[in-house]
C-alpha cells in the first residue's frame, strides 16, 4: 500500500482534511499514514468491511496490552470498562443493559423536550453577533443527555468541562498538559457519578441511571465501574459529537442557503462534514482485505471522513445536497459498535434545526467559522452568527 505522510495537526488539514483523502483514495483501499504508523483504510466499501468484520475488533489483544504510565491510570481504569473499548463476551452483556434502558420509545418520546428546549434557547438570543455553539449547539445535547439520565442540569458546566477534557486524550495535538487535565477531569467526573449513583440507589426514580441500577441480563447487573464508565461514556458521547455536528451542520446549512430540513438533509450533513474522522480496530486473525493482507495485533484505522467522501459510494461527493439518498454513511461505525446513541442524535439535529431556521429566517455567518484542531475529531471552535429578532 502507498505510504503517505499528513501532519493530522496541520493548519491546512485541520480546516480541509478531504483533499488528503481524495488522494488517498486514489491510490487503492488502503493507505499507510506515515504519522499514525497504521494502515487505513479509506474507500467507503472497505470502511464498511472493516468496521463490521469480527474478526477485527476495538479490545487490544491481551498479549500487546500496553504498561499504562501510573500517573494515566485513573483515565484507563474508567476506559478499561467502556463497552466502546470492549469485545464479546463482556460487550454484549454491556451494551444488552444498556439498550433496555435506551430504547427507541424512550428516545421518540423526547421530542417535546428538545423542541422546548431549542425554543427556550432561542428566546435568549441576543441581536448581537454570537457563538452559537456555546449558545446553542452545546446546551441542547448536553442538557438532554442530562435529563435523560437524570443528572442535574445545573452540573451541565461541569459536565461540559469534565468531557472535553477526557477526549482530548484521543487529539493528535495531545500534550502532557492535557494529559493532567484528561485525569484531574477523570477524578471529578468519578467522584459525582459515585455519590450520584448512590443516591440514586437509595431514590430511584424513571430516568436512565436508575433503570441502568435495576437492569439485569441473564441476572448479572452492571458492577459499581461498568455503572460509573457507562455513565460517562453515555454523557461524553450524548454530546461531544452532537455538539460538533450540530455546529459543522449549521456551517454548511447557511453557506449552501437551505431553508428546511428533511430527514435526508439530517443524513447529508452527517455524511458531508462528519464530527468523528477516524476510529480504529485490531486484527485477532490473520485476514487479507482486498489486495492487503494483516496479522494478528495489526492495527486498521478506519477513515470516516474519507469513505463519506467516496464517489464510488456517493456520486459528486464534495457537494452537498440535502435531497442525497444512497448507502448509509459510515459516520456512526458499524457492526457490533454502531453507536448506541444514533436515533438521539438523529432526532437532536433534525428539531434542533428544524427550530433554528425556522425561529431564525434571517441567520447569517458573521466571518469565516474555522475549525478546531482536535483531530480525531472535526468541529469548530466557533460559529458566530447574527439572527436579528427571532420570530
Amino acid at each position: 500500500m502507498k505510504r503517505m505522510s499528513q501532519s493530522p495537526t496541520d493548519p491546512s488539514f485541520v480546516q480541509n482534511p478531504y483533499p488528503f483523502y481524495d488522494a488517498a483514495r486514489a491510490t487503492s483501499d488502503f493507505i499507510w499514514w506515515d504519522e499514525y504508523n497504521m494502515a487505513c483504510a479509506v474507500s467507503h466499501e472497505m470502511v464498511h468491511k472493516v468496521l463490521r468484520d469480527r474478526r477485527m475488533g476495538r479490545e487490544c489483544p491481551a498479549e500487546l496490552a500496553p504498561n499504562v504510565p501510573a500517573h494515566l491510570k485513573p483515565f484507563f481504569d474508567v476506559e478499561a470498562h467502556s463497552m466502546l473499548e470492549l469485545e464479546p463476551p463482556r460487550h454484549t452483556r454491556l451494551r444488552a443493559l444498556v439498550l433496555r434502558a435506551f430504547t427507541s420509545r424512550t428516545i421518540a418520546g423526547l421530542e417535546p423536550t428538545i423542541r422546548a428546549l431549542c425554543h427556550d434557547l432561542i428566546d435568549a438570543f441576543t441581536d448581537q453577533p454570537f457563538d452559537l455553539l456555546t449558545n446553542y449547539a452545546q446546551p441542547v445535547p448536553v442538557v438532554i443527555i442530562s435529563r435523560l439520565l437524570g443528572v442535574p442540569e445545573d452540573r451541565a458546566d461541569d459536565l461540559v468541562r469534565w468531557s472535553n477534557a477526557m477526549v482530548a486524550m484521543y487529539q493528535a495535538r495531545r500534550t502532557p498538559q492535557i494529559e493532567a487535565n484528561a485525569i484531574a477531569a477523570t477524578n471529578d467526573f468519578v467522584d459525582f457519578m459515585r455519590g450520584y449513583i448512590a443516591e440514586r440507589r437509595k431514590t430511584p426514580t424513571d430516568d436512565l441511571i436508575s433503570t441502568l441500577i435495576a437492569a439485569e441480563e441473564d441476572g448479572a447487573r452492571l458492577s459499581e465501574d461498568e455503572l460509573i464508565t457507562t455513565c460517562i461514556l453515555l454523557l461524553n458521547a450524548g454530546h461531544e459529537a452532537t455538539v460538533h455536528t450540530l455546529g459543522n451542520g449549521t456551517k454548511t446549512l447557511l453557506e449552501h442557503g437551505v431553508t428546511q430540513i428533511t430527514d435526508a438533509a439530517v443524513e447529508e450533513i452527517i455524511r458531508f462534514d462528519p464530527p468523528l474522522h477516524m476510529f480504529t480496530r485490531w486484527v485477532y486473525e490473520d485476514v487479507t482485505l482486498g489486495a492487503h493482507t494483516f496479522k494478528r495485533g495489526d492495527q486498521i484505522a478506519c477513515l470516516l471522513g474519507a469513505a463519506n467522501r467516496d464517489p464510488a459510494a456517493h456520486p459528486k461527493p464534495n457537494t452537498f445536497d440535502p435531497a442525497r439518498s444512497g448507502p448509509q454513511n459510515t459516520s456512526f461505525g458499524g457492526g457490533i459498535h454502531f453507536c448506541v446513541g444514533a436515533p438521539l442524535a438523529r432526532l437532536e439535529l433534525r428539531v434542533a434545526l428544524d427550530v433554528l431556521l425556522e425561529r431564525c429566517p434571517n441567520i447569517k455567518l458573521e466571518g469565516t467559522p474555522q475549525y478546531g484542531d482536535v483531530y480525531h475529531f472535526h468541529g469548530l471552535d466557533r460559529l458566530m452568527v447574527s439572527t436579528g429578532t427571532p420570530s
